[in-house]
């Protein structure tokens, strides 16, 4: 090819004008979380300090950058003015309030005498959250949690990982006071609950958020396990179709069951039925099973596939980079509270929240 002497000069313009207009495509630094992103949340016990010393816990989430809290809700049916006071607390220190787990009607997972009164005191509940202006609401609904599978496993550098065997506690028999329950039982007291409550949070503009069965074995303590599978999720959003009837979306819970984590986000996602999400990784050895909960940059994992996917599907509502690893530092502190065998303390969480925002940063500037 023959270089004129003008297209010498174009091209060497051209040259010249690329990292400028490269520089300019670029977003502002820094990237900062907003109405339109995702949000990153703590827990208010991810502050390291004691409970009644709650002013040091949230002190202590401001200095990581974190704008969100959760917690665990309290005794039903709750109050306005109770929960429009610890909303105001954490307003004082810069912080919002976005979620609270709500619990106290196993007569409603049982199926027991009791349980219309307990479903009209989770209503009462959603009433008042939705006055008070709290966003979500989180649940479980299982018979047993299989929590006696749990077990430390020493990682690198002699951190802690929480490590998971199902054949640790598979055979064990039911508890007395709880019983067994089938699948069918289960989803049929779940299609009662769902049914009732979710109009009503519908009404009160607040999205609930059924976290999955962690671990997701097949059975615990004779009871089935109905949210320890994809298709357990996927039904669970059928029951009543509304985007008040939502999950916990747990990129590693998802990758626990052998499904891919990307694809699960981009399914829930595309409903908006995603309400919460938990951000941690794992090591699977056996699909459902057999797995550890690892640090958020060595697990199976794709982190920042999730993370971008999250912000490509339009998700606003909280992340919570959970799950800190056992550390040293937490270690020789006394700073570690977790009832997980290997859980880590405030210096895990800092290394947590410090990884989500990297990748959370990342995704919303590509």
């Amino acid at each position: 090819m023959r270089l004129t002497r003008r297209g010498v000069i174009q091209a060497a313009g051209a040259a010249a004008l690329a990292p400028a207009m490269t520089a300019a495509a670029r977003k502002p630094w820094p990237i900062l979380e907003g109405p339109d992103t995702p949000k990153l949340c703590l827990g208010m016990w991810d502050g390291g300090g004691d409970p009644k010393q709650s002013e040091i816990s949230m002190r202590r989430i401001k200095q990581l950058g974190v704008d969100y809290v959760l917690g665990g809700g309290p005794k039903i049916p709750w109050q306005e003015d109770e929960l429009r006071a610890r909303i105001e607390s954490y307003k004082a220190q810069g912080l919002t309030l976005y979620n609270l787990m709500i619990s106290g009607f196993p007569n409603v997972i049982y199926g027991h005498p009791g349980r219309d009164e307990e479903i009209e005191k989770v209503i009462q509940s959603i009433r008042a959250a939705g006055k008070a202006g709290l966003p979500v609401i989180e649940y479980n609904f299982y018979a047993h949690r299989a929590m006696e599978g749990y077990y430390e496993e020493t990682g690198r550098g002699g951190a802690g990982y929480t490590a998971f065997d199902y054949d640790r506690m598979k055979d064990l028999p039911p508890l007395p006071e709880v019983g067994a329950y089938s699948a069918e039982d289960l989803w049929k007291n779940l299609t009662y609950f769902l049914k009732a409550i979710v109009p009503e949070a519908e009404k009160a503009g607040v999205r609930l958020a059924l976290h999955p069965n962690d671990p997701p074995v097949p059975v615990s303590r004779g009871s089935a396990q109905i949210m320890a599978t994809l298709e357990g999720w996927k039904r669970l959003i059928e029951i009543v179709p509304s985007p008040a009837n939502g999950i916990t979306y747990d990129c590693g819970v998802t990758r626990e069951l052998g499904e891919d984590p990307v694809e699960v986000c981009r399914y829930f996602l595309s409903r908006k039925r995603i309400n919460h999400v938990h951000f941690r990784n794992v090591r699977v050895v056996k699909p459902y099973v057999k797995y550890a909960e690892v640090f958020p940059d060595n697990g199976q994992v794709d982190m920042f596939a999730v993370m971008k996917e999250l912000v490509r599907g339009g998700y606003t509502g909280t992340i919570y980079p959970e799950h800190p690893r056992a550390l040293d530092y937490d270690r020789e502190r006394g700073l570690i509270r977790s009832i997980y065998p290997g859980g880590g303390g405030y210096a895990g969480i800092a290394y947590n929240v410090a990884y989500a925002r990297a990748m959370l940063q990342a995704a919303l500037a590509s």
